[in-house]
């Protein structure tokens, strides 16, 4: 029988500690998966397996010199110490090679962390049954990716944590006759099967409006809704540098103004980097305890995601943040705006559900231009009309979620990382649809 993944991080920190110099620390970081892939083309299975790996970045640090080391883990304990042994000797040759750190930081803290959501998952019979009942006559193609995924922290000042959470994501897409498709994510750590009904139900009605004639929009200014996926784009970007301290420090953070106090957002936009109840572990790689951190509220800056070397260049607190500084379970307030009034709201303009290319065209105003994607549909009256063409946007934040914005959704979309480059992710946002009244498309 294989070692649980906790036991096998514990008995890699007690050897470290035991074999430690008297100059010596360490920190020892820990990720694993247990991940089942299921692929699906035309609702049928066409791949099934099942990953199971685990991985340890090895920190050496000794008279302020710090290296680290990557090793892949066997499962097998004798193999393991044997790798981790020779990762410590490796970095005990590198330290006397390369300079001290001036931004070393290194926290001191005993601090201890466990939280293991062991939620029962679906059976992957059971999730299939009901994909093959719901996409009956539909081209569907997605992937099915769940299980648990683990991580862990242990330092040689006493601090240990350990995270271990079950999460599914269903990315799929049904595609029309005429090349056109339907993009549409199901992702939680509980599978509701009436929540699941309901994504497809919404899917198959945008794939039947798919059918009808491409309308052409003329390049001007629109009404529209972005639904969480085209939002989570959005906000995604913004996560590239605008809530990090290095960034607004340097001053060149897309939110720079917002954080200088020169510009706001509307009311209605509140953001959380919410660890607690996320997949995200509540500890940073870095060895911080993690704690909610306001980032925007009521249109106005608060916080910034701060990691230990930030803290020591610019003379700040670190706040756990991970070395990248960005944040890794967003959540956005809801609004007062009913799911089932949006079309009625919009009345006449761009009902768009997903975009994609994105990038700035202007940073420092938060302008970003990027594509309209799959299904973008033209409303008049509070009533779908047609499919549009693929479009070009170009606008600024504090435009679409500063000026412009009208209204946010109540209900909000938990969106999880698709992203299975290494190894699966638990990054992830929960974000609600937005009411703008003015989205400039450029050609």
């Amino acid at each position: 029988m294989a070692t649980p993944p906790l036991q096998t991080f514990q008995d890699l920190v007690a050897w470290l500690r035991a074999h430690l110099r008297a100059s010596e620390q360490f920190t020892l970081s820990y990720s694993g998966e247990q991940s089942q892939f299921i692929r699906l083309n035309h609702a049928k299975v066409r791949q099934a397996g099942v990953v199971l790996q685990a991985e340890a970045t090895l920190k050496l640090i000794d008279d302020g010199r710090q290296a680290d080391l990557h090793l892949t883990l066997s499962g097998d304990p004798l193999v393991d110490r044997e790798r981790l042994a020779e990762a410590l000797e490796q970095l005990r040759q590198t330290l006397p090679l390369i300079p001290q750190d001036p931004y070393l930081q290194l926290n001191d803290s005993a601090w201890h962390s466990h939280d293991v959501t062991d939620a029962p998952l679906p059976d992957s019979a059971d999730v299939l049954a009901q994909i093959s009942a719901a996409a009956t006559a539909l081209d569907l193609v997605g992937i099915y990716a769940a299980g648990p995924v683990s991580r862990g922290f242990a330092s040689s000042f006493g601090a240990f944590g350990w995270h271990q959470a079950n999460s599914f994501n269903l990315d799929w897409s049904l595609f029309h006759a005429n090349g056109q498709a339907v993009k549409a994510t199901y992702a939680g750590q509980h599978w509701d099967a009436d929540a699941f009904a309901q994504r497809m139900a919404l899917a198959r009605e945008q794939l039947e409006h798919l059918g009808r004639p491409l309308k052409t929009l003329a390049p001007g200014e629109y009404r529209a809704y972005l639904a969480p996926a085209a939002l989570d784009e959005i906000v995604g970007m913004l996560n590239w540098g605008g809530f990090s301290a290095q960034s607004i420090a340097s001053k060149d953070s897309p939110l720079q103004r917002l954080y200088g106090g020169d510009g706001e957002l509307s009311r209605l936009v509140s953001m959380t980097e919410q660890v607690s109840g996320s997949l995200s572990p509540a500890f940073s790689e870095e060895g911080y305890p993690r704690d909610d951190v306001r980032l925007i509220e009521q249109g106005r800056a608060c916080e910034q995601l701060t990691n230990a070397r930030s803290a020591v260049e610019f003379q700040r607190l670190a706040n756990g943040a991970e070395p990248h500084e960005s944040a890794t379970a967003l959540s956005m307030a809801a609004g007062e705006l009913a799911l089932a009034d949006v079309l009625a709201a919009l009345g006449t303009g761009l009902y768009i559900s997903n975009l994609w290319y994105l990038n700035y065209s202007d940073l420092p105003a938060a302008r970003m231009t990027g594509l309209t994607r799959f299904a973008t549909f033209w409303v008049e009256d509070g009533q779908i009309r047609a499919p549009v063409s693929t479009m070009r946007f170009d606008d600024s934040v504090y435009s679409l979620l500063g000026s412009q914005l009208e209204a946010l959704t109540q209900a909000r979309e938990l969106i999880l990382s698709t992203s299975t480059y290494g190894q699966r992710q638990t990054r992830s946002s929960h974000l609600p649809g937005a009411l703008v009244k003015r989205l400039t498309l450029t050609l």
